[in-house]
Order: C-alpha cells, then structure tokens, then sequence
C-alpha cells in the first residue's frame, strides 16, 4: 500500500504537469479539497500538503473563502 509521503509527492507532480502543460489553465479554480482526496483516494491531510507545495512552487494561489486557483506565471526579470 502506498504512503503518504509517496501518495503527496505523487499528486502534487501530477497537478504541477497539469498546469505546466496548459491542462489548467492561469486563473483556473481547481477542486475542493474534499474533492480532490475522494479523487485520489486519499485523506484530506494529503491535499493538504499537496497544495503546499504547490503554493510554496507559486503554482497556485488560494484565494481565503473562494478556493485554490492556478496563479498566473511569473514574468521573467
């Protein structure tokens, strides 16, 4: 059975190559929290963690009360 360690890495690459390659799109909400553990079969806990890293890697933005969303790329300097 997989653990978390691996399940979050896992999810998180999964949703970075999602918006890396335009699947999700800049300003895209993505779904739940909820949702995304049922998706994944995974606990709440997981996604969690998962969204911190995306939120660390700037590829999304939450949005307090509204959801998480895909944050518009950086411009480079």
């Amino acid at each position: 059975m997989p653990t978390e360690k691996v399940d979050y890495r896992r999810i998180a690459t999964e949703i970075a190559e999602k918006i890396k390659s335009g699947a999700l799109a800049p300003g895209e909400k993505l779904p739940s929290t909820r949702e995304l553990a049922e998706q994944h079969s995974v606990h709440i806990s997981t996604i969690n963690r998962v969204m911190t890293i995306l939120k660390d890697r700037e590829l999304v933005e939450g949005h307090p009360g509204k959801g998480v969303y895909v944050a518009e790329p950086k411009q480079s300097s």
